[in-house]
């Protein structure tokens, strides 16, 4: 590392220079450094104070140490990650940059085989990545209910998938269950074309889109016919007991109160269960009441019930969603602030 010395604006005050080389020979460069170098455009939009260049294989940091430091740490991070998994998506790569809390870095590192969830096809790992994601496995391991709730894009269908697929890959159950409330989201099914199943497809698809990544095709197909994978809208859930299986109630913010309870007391024995929902977004008419918020306040208690909150902080999609999530909970609580002092 070398050292100089470079003016600010204040003519009377030095503040030290140093320089640092990162060598990037253990991993991908072009993967790292993301097309047309996106991710490389992150990692210095995420440290402005330095100056930072990229020749073939290595990074140069040109800043003041303290800069570097924390740059040279978050980079290492990278590095490790990216050499146990191979790919490492834009907002990976911008959460692993802006993460304080080590709880989080933790997750993008673990070297512990026993945090993959499901091994994929092609190799492809499924594990929590987020802090609250990790949570939300360490309940499920613990409760035989649990309630993950948060907004659009946290993971929880796609970690309650992953958790009822380990559980039937282990042979802790005999079937997994995933259901929905067919609601009419602004849609009317009445009009779309088909038979029930083919109009009540589209609801289900963000489940079949989880399995499609965990399990095999043929595999899974074959799960289907058997009914050792069965996906339902809820209705179809009435008046059945649920035994040796695990059991995901999705997009539960659509369910009413009676639904739940009947969801809830449909579970038998050797069961566990998973609901998952964003109050944010109920799509029920407006004569009829979310029976999410009474089920999760009720239930909060009782021994074996885990109640997991999940955040925009959890978010795994598109790096615009989590702040999508921010702009409309500010704007929610602008117009609760509003009504309470009219």
């Amino acid at each position: 590392m070398l050292g100089r010395l470079f003016y600010t604006t204040n003519p009377l005050k030095l503040i030290p220079l140093s320089e640092a080389i990162i060598n990037l020979e253990t991993v991908n460069p072009i993967e790292f450094f993301g097309v047309n170098n996106s991710k490389f455009d992150i990692l210095k939009k995420k440290f402005p104070l330095l100056k930072i260049l990229s020749r073939g294989t290595q990074i140069k940091l040109s800043g003041a140490p303290e800069q570097i430091d924390l740059a040279k740490e978050k980079i290492e991070l990278i590095i490790q990650y990216m050499e146990r998994n191979g790919h490492l998506s834009e907002n990976y790569f911008e959460q692993i940059l802006g993460g304080d809390d080590a709880e989080i870095i933790d997750n993008f590192v673990e070297q512990n085989p026993n945090e993959v969830l499901v091994f994929g096809p092609n190799g492809k790992t499924v594990r929590a990545r987020t802090a609250n994601q990790k949570k939300m496995v360490q309940a499920a391991d613990k409760n035989d209910i649990v309630f993950a709730i948060g907004p659009a894009g946290t993971g929880k269908t796609y970690t309650a998938v992953a958790l009822a697929v380990r559980a039937l890959k282990n042979k802790l159950v005999k079937k997994i269950i995933l259901t929905r409330p067919a609601v009419e989201a602004g849609e009317s099914l009445g009009f779309l074309p088909g038979d029930l199943k083919e109009k009540i497809d589209p609801y289900l698809r963000p489940l079949y889109d989880a399995l499609d990544d965990m399990i095999p095709a043929d595999k899974l197909g074959y799960y289907m016919t058997t009914r050792t994978i069965e996906i339902a809208p809820l209705a179809y859930m009435r008046g059945r007991t649920l035994d040796n299986a695990f059991i995901i109630l999705d997009e539960s913010q659509n369910a009413n109160d009676l639904q739940i309870k009947m969801f809830l007391t449909r579970i038998g024995s050797n069961a566990k269960a998973i609901i998952t929902g964003d109050p944010t977004q109920v799509d029920l008419p407006r004569n009829q009441k979310s029976g999410l918020e009474k089920a999760s306040r009720i239930l909060q208690n009782i021994e074996g019930i885990a109640h997991i909150q999940l955040d925009e902080e959890d978010v795994v999609r598109h790096k615009l969603v989590k702040a999508i999530i921010k702009a409309y909970e500010k704007e929610r609580e602008n117009e609760t602030e509003n009504s309470y002092h009219r």
